[in-house]
């Protein structure tokens, strides 16, 4: 499969029950309580530092977050990006909302495993029944979110352009967010198109 055929199969997102989150909003549900990999339990609140905090929506199996042999995927960034958020002086979580997998790909235990496996050094938090994605408005594995001291957006979309093979050069989006955080200047480029997998909702009965 092409990556152009991946892109067809997989950006898509899932309908999202609420608006997206907009650049200059503060992040909502910053206080729900979630389990990380290693049974501790975080908010978003508590994970932010000084200047911030950096969510992404992630997974297990997509091919735009582990790979695949049309693409090297995004997860192989995420400790490199863990250590420049923290330079930054902003916190990093990953989330996985894939409630629609929570029996198989996407369970605690897999979860667990993928975790050690690629050696996350960032927390990996299960959000039951895709509650902060919804609330987010977050589509794709990955999402990024990079908010800001007072948990108010200032970028959100995808970690670069490297997806898109006609692409004329490497557009590292999150990576000059990052720096214009740490040079206290406002981020240039604030959103850009997520791609990736849709988030596996399920539809919760009433």
């Amino acid at each position: 499969m092409t990556l152009g055929m991946l892109l067809f199969s997989f950006s898509k997102s899932n309908s999202v029950s609420a608006d997206e989150l907009k650049i200059g909003k503060k992040a909502p549900k910053t206080d729900v309580v979630m389990e990380n990999v290693d049974k501790s339990t975080h908010t978003l609140d508590k994970l932010k530092q000084e200047n911030g905090l950096l969510v992404v929506f992630s997974c297990n199996t997509c091919p735009f977050v582990v790979g695949n042999e049309n693409f090297p995927g995004w997860e192989r960034q995420y400790n490199a990006i863990y250590q420049k958020a923290s330079e930054a002086k902003i916190g990093m979580v990953l989330i996985n909302s894939n409630e629609g997998k929570r029996a198989d790909e996407d369970s605690f235990e897999a979860m667990q495993k993928h975790a050690a496996e690629k050696g996350y050094k960032m927390p990996y938090l299960l959000d039951k029944n895709s509650d902060l994605a919804n609330a987010f408005g977050a589509k794709t594995t990955p999402h990024v979110y990079l908010l800001d001291k007072d948990m108010k957006l200032i970028y959100q979309g995808s970690i670069d352009n490297t997806w898109d093979p006609k692409r004329k050069s490497d557009i590292p989006y999150l990576s000059d967010a990052l720096s214009n955080v740490s040079a206290g200047k406002n981020v240039q480029e604030n959103t850009t198109s997520p791609k990736g997998c849709s988030i596996k909702r399920v539809a919760i009965q009433k």
